[in-house]
Protein backbone atom coordinates (compact mmCIF):
# COMPACT_ATOMS: atom_id res chain seq x y z
CA UNK A 1 0.00 0.00 0.00
CA UNK A 2 1.74 3.20 -1.18
CA UNK A 3 1.35 6.62 0.35
CA UNK A 4 -0.53 8.97 -1.95
CA UNK A 5 1.60 11.84 -3.34
CA UNK A 6 -0.43 14.78 -2.00
CA UNK A 7 1.81 16.60 0.45
CA UNK A 8 0.65 20.14 1.21
CA UNK A 9 -2.36 21.83 2.74
CA UNK A 10 -2.82 23.75 -0.52
CA UNK A 11 -3.62 20.47 -2.26
CA UNK A 12 -6.75 19.90 -0.18
CA UNK A 13 -9.78 20.18 -2.39
CA UNK A 14 -11.19 23.71 -2.50
CA UNK A 15 -14.67 22.87 -1.28
CA UNK A 16 -17.10 24.92 0.76
CA UNK A 17 -18.42 23.47 3.99
CA UNK A 18 -21.78 23.00 2.32
CA UNK A 19 -20.14 21.00 -0.46
CA UNK A 20 -18.20 18.87 2.04
CA UNK A 21 -21.40 18.06 3.91
CA UNK A 22 -22.99 16.81 0.69
CA UNK A 23 -20.38 14.05 0.42
CA UNK A 24 -22.13 10.89 1.70
CA UNK A 25 -20.56 9.02 4.60
CA UNK A 26 -18.73 5.95 3.36
CA UNK A 27 -20.22 2.68 4.63
CA UNK A 28 -17.79 0.08 5.93
CA UNK A 29 -17.25 -2.88 3.56
CA UNK A 30 -18.08 -6.12 5.39
CA UNK A 31 -18.06 -9.88 5.00
CA UNK A 32 -21.35 -11.34 3.82
CA UNK A 33 -23.43 -12.32 6.90
CA UNK A 34 -24.00 -15.91 5.76
CA UNK A 35 -20.28 -16.41 5.17
CA UNK A 36 -18.96 -14.69 8.28
CA UNK A 37 -21.30 -16.65 10.55
CA UNK A 38 -19.19 -19.68 9.64
CA UNK A 39 -15.75 -18.20 10.31
CA UNK A 40 -13.75 -16.15 12.82
CA UNK A 41 -12.29 -13.73 10.26
CA UNK A 42 -12.79 -10.02 10.88
CA UNK A 43 -16.26 -8.81 9.89
CA UNK A 44 -15.45 -5.24 8.71
CA UNK A 45 -12.98 -5.22 5.83
CA UNK A 46 -11.70 -1.66 6.21
CA UNK A 47 -11.58 1.40 3.95
CA UNK A 48 -9.47 1.61 0.82
CA UNK A 49 -7.16 4.66 0.60
CA UNK A 50 -9.60 6.30 -1.79
CA UNK A 51 -12.52 5.76 0.61
CA UNK A 52 -10.50 7.13 3.51
CA UNK A 53 -9.48 10.29 1.65
CA UNK A 54 -13.04 10.98 0.53
CA UNK A 55 -14.43 10.36 4.02
CA UNK A 56 -11.80 12.69 5.51
CA UNK A 57 -12.80 15.35 2.95
CA UNK A 58 -16.17 15.52 4.72
CA UNK A 59 -14.52 17.12 7.77
CA UNK A 60 -15.09 20.88 7.81
CA UNK A 61 -12.17 21.46 10.25
CA UNK A 62 -14.39 23.48 12.58
CA UNK A 63 -12.87 26.07 14.91
CA UNK A 64 -14.33 24.42 18.02
CA UNK A 65 -13.74 20.66 17.48
CA UNK A 66 -16.10 19.06 19.98
CA UNK A 67 -14.98 15.63 18.78
CA UNK A 68 -11.79 15.99 20.82
CA UNK A 69 -13.84 16.70 23.95
CA UNK A 70 -15.68 13.43 23.36
CA UNK A 71 -12.45 11.37 23.21
CA UNK A 72 -11.25 9.99 26.57
CA UNK A 73 -7.61 9.90 25.34
CA UNK A 74 -7.72 13.34 23.66
CA UNK A 75 -6.74 12.22 20.16
CA UNK A 76 -6.12 15.23 17.92
CA UNK A 77 -8.98 14.20 15.67
CA UNK A 78 -9.21 17.17 13.26
CA UNK A 79 -5.46 17.12 12.70
CA UNK A 80 -5.16 13.42 11.87
CA UNK A 81 -8.23 13.61 9.61
CA UNK A 82 -6.72 16.64 7.86
CA UNK A 83 -3.61 14.59 7.06
CA UNK A 84 -5.74 11.71 5.77
CA UNK A 85 -7.58 14.09 3.43
CA UNK A 86 -4.19 15.09 1.99
CA UNK A 87 -3.10 11.48 1.64
CA UNK A 88 -0.39 11.99 4.27
CA UNK A 89 -1.13 8.71 6.02
CA UNK A 90 2.24 8.49 7.76
CA UNK A 91 1.80 11.90 9.35
CA UNK A 92 -1.76 10.95 10.28
CA UNK A 93 -0.41 7.87 12.07
CA UNK A 94 2.17 9.92 13.95
CA UNK A 95 -0.55 12.36 15.03
CA UNK A 96 -2.74 9.52 16.28
CA UNK A 97 0.02 7.79 18.22
CA UNK A 98 1.12 10.99 19.92
CA UNK A 99 -1.80 10.52 22.33
CA UNK A 100 -3.15 7.01 21.64
CA UNK A 101 -0.96 3.95 22.18
CA UNK A 102 -3.57 1.57 20.69
CA UNK A 103 -5.13 3.22 17.61
CA UNK A 104 -5.79 0.00 15.69
CA UNK A 105 -7.66 -1.33 18.72
CA UNK A 106 -9.66 1.85 19.31
CA UNK A 107 -10.61 2.06 15.65
CA UNK A 108 -12.27 -1.33 16.04
CA UNK A 109 -13.86 -1.57 19.47
CA UNK A 110 -14.45 1.97 20.78
CA UNK A 111 -18.08 3.18 20.84
CA UNK A 112 -17.35 6.23 18.70
CA UNK A 113 -21.07 6.68 18.09
CA UNK A 114 -21.46 7.62 21.78
CA UNK A 115 -18.25 9.63 22.08
CA UNK A 116 -16.34 11.57 19.40
CA UNK A 117 -18.85 11.00 16.61
CA UNK A 118 -21.78 11.81 18.90
CA UNK A 119 -20.60 15.42 19.19
CA UNK A 120 -19.27 15.85 15.64
CA UNK A 121 -20.34 19.32 14.47
CA UNK A 122 -21.77 18.24 11.12
CA UNK A 123 -23.66 15.43 12.85
CA UNK A 124 -26.43 17.90 13.70
CA UNK A 125 -27.35 18.08 9.99
CA UNK A 126 -25.88 15.01 8.29
CA UNK A 127 -24.15 11.79 9.33
CA UNK A 128 -21.04 12.49 11.44
CA UNK A 129 -17.51 11.88 10.18
CA UNK A 130 -16.59 8.18 10.43
CA UNK A 131 -13.80 8.95 12.91
CA UNK A 132 -13.39 5.38 14.13
CA UNK A 133 -13.16 3.95 10.64
CA UNK A 134 -10.53 6.53 9.69
CA UNK A 135 -8.55 5.77 12.85
CA UNK A 136 -8.59 2.07 11.99
CA UNK A 137 -7.55 2.79 8.40
CA UNK A 138 -4.57 4.91 9.43
CA UNK A 139 -3.32 2.40 12.02
CA UNK A 140 -3.73 -0.48 9.57
CA UNK A 141 -1.99 1.48 6.80
CA UNK A 142 1.05 2.11 9.00
CA UNK A 143 1.27 -1.53 10.09
CA UNK A 144 0.92 -2.80 6.51
CA UNK A 145 3.56 -0.35 5.27
CA UNK A 146 6.13 -1.85 7.65
CA UNK A 147 7.31 1.67 8.44
CA UNK A 148 6.33 1.99 12.09
CA UNK A 149 7.13 5.43 13.48
CA UNK A 150 8.78 5.39 16.89
CA UNK A 151 8.83 8.49 19.09
CA UNK A 152 12.05 10.18 20.10
CA UNK A 153 12.52 9.19 23.73
CA UNK A 154 13.96 11.55 26.34
CA UNK A 155 16.97 10.70 28.50
CA UNK A 156 16.12 8.06 31.15
CA UNK A 157 14.81 9.59 34.37
CA UNK A 158 16.10 6.74 36.52
CA UNK A 159 12.58 6.20 37.88
CA UNK A 160 10.96 2.74 37.82
CA UNK A 161 7.22 2.17 37.62
CA UNK A 162 5.36 -1.13 37.99
CA UNK A 163 2.12 -1.58 36.05
CA UNK A 164 -0.16 -4.41 37.15
CA UNK A 165 -2.22 -5.81 34.30
CA UNK A 166 -1.54 -5.72 30.55
CA UNK A 167 -5.05 -4.68 29.55
CA UNK A 168 -6.09 -1.38 27.95
CA UNK A 169 -5.51 0.73 31.08
CA UNK A 170 -2.14 -0.83 31.88
CA UNK A 171 -0.83 -0.75 28.31
CA UNK A 172 -1.81 2.91 27.90
CA UNK A 173 -0.30 3.94 31.23
CA UNK A 174 2.91 2.03 30.47
CA UNK A 175 3.25 3.52 26.99
CA UNK A 176 2.80 7.10 28.18
CA UNK A 177 5.30 6.64 31.03
CA UNK A 178 7.87 5.03 28.73
CA UNK A 179 7.60 8.00 26.34
CA UNK A 180 8.41 10.25 29.32
CA UNK A 181 11.70 8.43 29.97
CA UNK A 182 10.71 6.12 32.82
CA UNK A 183 11.60 2.43 33.12
CA UNK A 184 8.28 0.57 33.06
CA UNK A 185 7.57 -3.08 33.80
CA UNK A 186 4.11 -4.59 33.28
CA UNK A 187 3.19 -7.62 35.39
CA UNK A 188 0.52 -9.77 33.71
CA UNK A 189 -1.20 -12.75 35.34
CA UNK A 190 -2.06 -14.52 32.06
CA UNK A 191 0.44 -16.08 29.68
CA UNK A 192 -0.17 -13.40 27.07
CA UNK A 193 -0.48 -9.59 27.33
CA UNK A 194 -3.61 -7.77 26.24
CA UNK A 195 -6.12 -8.38 29.01
CA UNK A 196 -9.70 -8.22 27.79
CA UNK A 197 -8.37 -7.45 24.29
CA UNK A 198 -7.10 -11.04 24.01
CA UNK A 199 -9.37 -13.06 26.30
CA UNK A 200 -12.66 -11.19 25.96
CA UNK A 201 -13.07 -9.60 22.53
CA UNK A 202 -13.53 -12.14 19.73
CA UNK A 203 -11.20 -12.55 16.77
CA UNK A 204 -13.88 -11.41 14.30
CA UNK A 205 -14.08 -8.05 16.09
CA UNK A 206 -10.44 -7.64 17.02
CA UNK A 207 -7.87 -9.94 15.37
CA UNK A 208 -5.23 -10.93 17.90
CA UNK A 209 -2.41 -10.05 15.49
CA UNK A 210 -3.58 -6.44 15.86
CA UNK A 211 -3.18 -6.62 19.64
CA UNK A 212 0.19 -8.34 19.26
CA UNK A 213 1.39 -5.54 16.97
CA UNK A 214 0.31 -2.84 19.43
CA UNK A 215 2.08 -4.66 22.27
CA UNK A 216 5.24 -4.99 20.16
CA UNK A 217 5.20 -1.25 19.60
CA UNK A 218 5.25 -0.68 23.37
CA UNK A 219 8.15 -3.11 23.73
CA UNK A 220 10.08 -1.18 21.07
CA UNK A 221 9.80 2.00 23.13
CA UNK A 222 11.15 0.20 26.19
CA UNK A 223 8.20 -1.28 28.08
CA UNK A 224 9.07 -4.63 29.68
CA UNK A 225 6.35 -7.24 30.18
CA UNK A 226 6.46 -10.19 32.57
CA UNK A 227 3.64 -12.69 32.03
CA UNK A 228 2.48 -15.51 34.32
CA UNK A 229 3.13 -13.09 37.18
CA UNK A 230 0.28 -12.77 39.70
CA UNK A 231 0.56 -9.73 41.95
CA UNK A 232 -0.73 -10.79 45.35
CA UNK A 233 0.78 -14.24 44.97
CA UNK A 234 4.07 -14.07 43.05
CA UNK A 235 4.84 -10.70 44.64
CA UNK A 236 2.80 -8.14 46.59
CA UNK A 237 2.57 -4.42 45.99
CA UNK A 238 4.46 -3.81 49.23
CA UNK A 239 7.28 -6.00 47.95
CA UNK A 240 7.37 -4.18 44.60
CA UNK A 241 7.81 -0.86 46.39
CA UNK A 242 9.73 -1.86 49.51
CA UNK A 243 12.06 -4.56 48.16
CA UNK A 244 12.12 -4.33 44.36
CA UNK A 245 12.71 -0.58 44.20
CA UNK A 246 9.75 0.62 42.16
CA UNK A 247 8.97 4.32 42.65
CA UNK A 248 5.27 3.97 41.87
CA UNK A 249 2.67 1.34 41.01
CA UNK A 250 -0.34 1.49 38.69
CA UNK A 251 -3.12 -1.09 39.17
CA UNK A 252 -5.05 -1.86 35.99
CA UNK A 253 -6.33 -5.35 36.68
CA UNK A 254 -9.80 -4.85 35.21
CA UNK A 255 -13.04 -6.49 36.25
CA UNK A 256 -12.60 -10.14 35.43
CA UNK A 257 -14.65 -11.75 38.22
CA UNK A 258 -17.94 -12.92 36.67
CA UNK A 259 -21.32 -12.40 38.32
CA UNK A 260 -23.92 -15.16 38.21
CA UNK A 261 -27.66 -14.88 38.68
CA UNK A 262 -28.13 -16.89 41.85
CA UNK A 263 -30.91 -19.06 40.40
CA UNK A 264 -31.30 -22.84 40.82
CA UNK A 265 -29.19 -25.09 38.60
CA UNK A 266 -26.25 -22.76 37.98
CA UNK A 267 -23.85 -25.51 39.04
CA UNK A 268 -24.90 -27.78 36.15
CA UNK A 269 -22.34 -28.67 33.52
CA UNK A 270 -23.07 -26.55 30.47
CA UNK A 271 -23.62 -23.30 32.41
CA UNK A 272 -20.71 -20.94 31.80
CA UNK A 273 -19.79 -17.38 32.64
CA UNK A 274 -19.18 -15.29 29.54
CA UNK A 275 -15.62 -14.71 30.75
CA UNK A 276 -14.85 -18.42 30.86
CA UNK A 277 -16.52 -19.15 27.54
CA UNK A 278 -14.82 -16.26 25.71
CA UNK A 279 -11.43 -17.04 27.27
CA UNK A 280 -11.68 -20.66 26.15
CA UNK A 281 -12.46 -19.57 22.58
CA UNK A 282 -10.41 -16.37 22.19
CA UNK A 283 -7.28 -16.92 24.24
CA UNK A 284 -7.11 -20.71 24.17
CA UNK A 285 -8.43 -21.12 20.57
CA UNK A 286 -11.10 -23.56 21.72
CA UNK A 287 -12.93 -23.21 18.40
CA UNK A 288 -10.14 -25.38 16.94
CA UNK A 289 -10.71 -28.17 19.49
CA UNK A 290 -9.91 -31.04 19.27
CA UNK A 291 -7.81 -30.95 16.08
CA UNK A 292 -5.58 -27.95 16.83
CA UNK A 293 -6.35 -26.89 20.42
CA UNK A 294 -6.44 -28.59 23.79
CA UNK A 295 -9.10 -26.42 25.41
CA UNK A 296 -12.66 -27.72 24.95
CA UNK A 297 -15.72 -25.51 24.47
CA UNK A 298 -19.40 -26.51 24.83
CA UNK A 299 -20.37 -28.94 22.06
CA UNK A 300 -23.97 -27.73 22.21
CA UNK A 301 -26.42 -27.44 19.35
CA UNK A 302 -28.65 -24.95 21.20
CA UNK A 303 -27.09 -22.10 23.21
CA UNK A 304 -28.66 -19.35 25.30
CA UNK A 305 -26.72 -16.20 26.18
CA UNK A 306 -28.17 -14.21 29.08
CA UNK A 307 -27.65 -10.45 28.98
CA UNK A 308 -27.89 -7.48 26.60
CA UNK A 309 -24.47 -5.84 26.72
CA UNK A 310 -21.46 -6.03 24.45
CA UNK A 311 -20.11 -9.08 26.28
CA UNK A 312 -23.39 -10.89 25.70
CA UNK A 313 -23.23 -10.02 22.00
CA UNK A 314 -19.61 -11.19 21.81
CA UNK A 315 -20.55 -14.51 23.44
CA UNK A 316 -23.61 -15.04 21.22
CA UNK A 317 -21.81 -14.20 17.99
CA UNK A 318 -18.91 -16.44 19.03
CA UNK A 319 -21.24 -19.35 19.82
CA UNK A 320 -22.95 -18.84 16.46
CA UNK A 321 -19.64 -19.48 14.70
CA UNK A 322 -18.91 -22.82 16.37
CA UNK A 323 -19.39 -25.46 13.66
CA UNK A 324 -21.73 -27.68 15.70
CA UNK A 325 -24.09 -24.92 16.88
CA UNK A 326 -27.54 -24.80 15.27
CA UNK A 327 -29.39 -22.17 17.31
CA UNK A 328 -28.21 -19.27 19.49
CA UNK A 329 -30.53 -17.14 21.61
CA UNK A 330 -29.98 -13.80 23.33
CA UNK A 331 -32.19 -13.80 26.43
CA UNK A 332 -32.62 -10.25 27.80
CA UNK A 333 -35.09 -9.07 30.41
CA UNK A 334 -35.71 -5.64 28.89
CA UNK A 335 -36.61 -4.52 25.36
CA UNK A 336 -34.46 -3.78 22.34
CA UNK A 337 -34.42 -0.07 23.22
CA UNK A 338 -32.73 -0.67 26.60
CA UNK A 339 -30.02 -3.02 25.34
CA UNK A 340 -26.64 -1.49 26.32
CA UNK A 341 -24.72 -3.23 23.52
CA UNK A 342 -23.51 -1.18 20.56
CA UNK A 343 -26.14 -0.89 17.84
CA UNK A 344 -23.61 -2.15 15.30
CA UNK A 345 -23.04 -5.34 17.31
CA UNK A 346 -26.77 -5.96 17.70
CA UNK A 347 -27.28 -5.40 13.98
CA UNK A 348 -24.46 -7.81 13.13
CA UNK A 349 -25.92 -10.41 15.48
CA UNK A 350 -29.33 -10.13 13.85
CA UNK A 351 -27.76 -10.48 10.41
CA UNK A 352 -25.92 -13.61 11.53
CA UNK A 353 -29.11 -15.37 12.60
CA UNK A 354 -29.11 -14.93 16.39
CA UNK A 355 -32.64 -15.06 17.83
CA UNK A 356 -33.46 -12.35 20.38
CA UNK A 357 -35.81 -13.36 23.19
CA UNK A 358 -36.53 -9.93 24.67
CA UNK A 359 -38.53 -9.13 27.80
CA UNK A 360 -37.54 -12.60 28.96
CA UNK A 361 -35.76 -13.60 32.18
CA UNK A 362 -34.36 -17.00 33.23
CA UNK A 363 -35.73 -18.36 36.51
CA UNK A 364 -33.91 -21.71 36.78
CA UNK A 365 -31.68 -24.14 34.91
CA UNK A 366 -32.75 -27.76 34.61
CA UNK A 367 -30.70 -30.81 33.74
CA UNK A 368 -30.22 -34.55 33.79
CA UNK A 369 -27.20 -36.52 35.05
CA UNK A 370 -25.47 -33.28 35.98
CA UNK A 371 -25.77 -31.72 32.50
CA UNK A 372 -27.91 -28.80 31.38
CA UNK A 373 -30.94 -29.71 29.27
CA UNK A 374 -33.06 -26.59 29.47
CA UNK A 375 -33.75 -23.19 30.98
CA UNK A 376 -37.03 -22.09 32.47
CA UNK A 377 -37.86 -18.49 31.54
CA UNK A 378 -40.54 -15.97 32.44
CA UNK A 379 -41.91 -13.19 30.26
CA UNK A 380 -41.51 -9.63 31.52
CA UNK A 381 -43.09 -6.22 31.01
CA UNK A 382 -41.54 -2.83 31.59
CA UNK A 383 -42.55 -0.79 34.63
CA UNK A 384 -41.23 2.46 36.06
CA UNK A 385 -37.57 3.50 35.61
CA UNK A 386 -35.09 2.14 38.15
CA UNK A 387 -31.81 3.60 39.46
CA UNK A 388 -30.15 3.09 36.06
CA UNK A 389 -32.76 5.28 34.38
CA UNK A 390 -34.11 2.34 32.38
CA UNK A 391 -37.62 1.00 32.84
CA UNK A 392 -37.62 -1.82 35.36
CA UNK A 393 -38.62 -5.29 34.09
CA UNK A 394 -41.59 -6.75 35.97
CA UNK A 395 -42.48 -10.48 35.80
CA UNK A 396 -45.75 -11.50 34.16
CA UNK A 397 -47.48 -14.08 36.33
CA UNK A 398 -48.11 -17.45 34.66
CA UNK A 399 -45.90 -16.70 31.64
CA UNK A 400 -43.21 -19.31 32.39
CA UNK A 401 -41.95 -21.47 29.53
CA UNK A 402 -39.08 -23.90 28.94
CA UNK A 403 -36.27 -23.24 26.47
CA UNK A 404 -34.41 -26.34 25.34
CA UNK A 405 -30.67 -25.59 25.42
CA UNK A 406 -27.55 -27.64 26.18
CA UNK A 407 -25.39 -24.61 27.02
CA UNK A 408 -26.12 -21.33 28.78
CA UNK A 409 -23.68 -18.43 28.95
CA UNK A 410 -24.25 -15.87 31.69
CA UNK A 411 -23.21 -12.35 30.66
CA UNK A 412 -24.82 -10.25 33.39
CA UNK A 413 -21.77 -8.35 34.60
CA UNK A 414 -18.35 -8.65 36.21
CA UNK A 415 -16.64 -7.53 39.39
CA UNK A 416 -13.09 -7.11 40.62
CA UNK A 417 -10.80 -9.89 41.74
CA UNK A 418 -10.23 -9.39 45.51
CA UNK A 419 -6.63 -10.70 45.51
CA UNK A 420 -4.85 -7.32 45.38
CA UNK A 421 -7.18 -5.77 47.94
CA UNK A 422 -6.58 -8.64 50.35
CA UNK A 423 -2.79 -8.47 50.03
CA UNK A 424 -2.35 -4.68 50.12
CA UNK A 425 -2.94 -3.22 53.59
CA UNK A 426 -4.39 0.27 53.56
CA UNK A 427 -5.75 0.08 50.02
CA UNK A 428 -9.34 1.33 50.35
CA UNK A 429 -12.11 -0.11 48.16
CA UNK A 430 -15.89 0.20 48.05
CA UNK A 431 -18.50 -2.43 48.88
CA UNK A 432 -18.21 -3.87 45.37
CA UNK A 433 -14.46 -4.38 45.70
CA UNK A 434 -13.58 -1.52 43.33
CA UNK A 435 -10.51 0.44 44.40
CA UNK A 436 -11.32 3.99 45.44
CA UNK A 437 -9.22 6.54 43.54
CA UNK A 438 -9.40 10.25 42.74
CA UNK A 439 -9.72 11.68 39.24
CA UNK A 440 -6.00 11.12 38.58
CA UNK A 441 -6.15 7.51 39.80
CA UNK A 442 -4.40 8.21 43.14
CA UNK A 443 -5.43 5.65 45.76
CA UNK A 444 -5.31 5.67 49.55
CA UNK A 445 -1.82 4.14 49.43
CA UNK A 446 1.27 6.26 48.91
CA UNK A 447 2.87 5.69 45.48
CA UNK A 448 -0.09 3.63 44.24
CA UNK A 449 -2.51 4.59 41.44
CA UNK A 450 -5.35 2.62 39.88
CA UNK A 451 -7.59 3.03 36.86
CA UNK A 452 -10.03 1.37 34.48
CA UNK A 453 -12.57 -1.29 35.40
CA UNK A 454 -10.89 -2.00 38.76
CA UNK A 455 -12.02 1.51 39.79
CA UNK A 456 -15.25 2.22 37.89
CA UNK A 457 -16.49 -1.33 37.28
CA UNK A 458 -16.90 -3.01 33.90
CA UNK A 459 -16.89 -0.33 31.20
CA UNK A 460 -15.37 0.33 27.76
CA UNK A 461 -11.84 -0.13 26.48
CA UNK A 462 -11.46 3.58 25.75
CA UNK A 463 -12.53 4.64 29.25
CA UNK A 464 -9.90 2.31 30.70
CA UNK A 465 -7.32 3.83 28.36
CA UNK A 466 -8.34 7.33 29.41
CA UNK A 467 -7.85 6.37 33.06
CA UNK A 468 -4.42 4.93 32.30
CA UNK A 469 -3.47 8.13 30.52
CA UNK A 470 -4.51 10.37 33.42
CA UNK A 471 -2.69 8.17 35.91
CA UNK A 472 0.49 8.24 33.82
CA UNK A 473 0.54 12.04 33.90
CA UNK A 474 0.04 12.07 37.67
CA UNK A 475 2.66 9.36 38.27
CA UNK A 476 5.17 11.26 36.11
CA UNK A 477 4.71 14.39 38.20
CA UNK A 478 4.90 12.39 41.44
CA UNK A 479 8.07 10.41 40.73
CA UNK A 480 9.96 13.47 39.48
CA UNK A 481 9.12 15.31 42.70
CA UNK A 482 9.94 12.31 44.87
CA UNK A 483 13.17 12.61 46.83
Amino acid sequence: MNEMPITTADDRKKLTNKERMKIPRHPMPEQDPLERAKNFLEVPLGYTPEMAVEEAERCIQCKNPKCMEGCPVNVKIPQFIFHVALGNFKLAAQTLKATNALPAVCGRVCPQEDQCEAVCTIGAKVEPIAIGRLERFVADWERASGNISLPTLPAPTGKRIAVIGAGPAGLTCAGDLAKLGHAVTIFEALHKPGGVLVYGIPEFRLPKQIVDAEVEYLKKIGVQIQCDFVIGMTRTIDELIGEDGFDAVFIGTGAGLPYFMGIPGENLNGVYSANEFLTRVNLMKGFEFPQHADTPVPMAKHVAVIGGGNTAMDAARTARRLPWTEKVYIVYRRSHVEMPARKEEIHHGEQEGIEFLLLTNPTRFVGANGWLTGMECQKMELGEPDASGRRKPVPIAGSEFMLDVEAAIVATGNGSNPLINKTTPGLVSNKYGNIIADETGKTSRESVWAGGDIVIGAATVIKAMGAGKKAAAAIHEYVLSKK
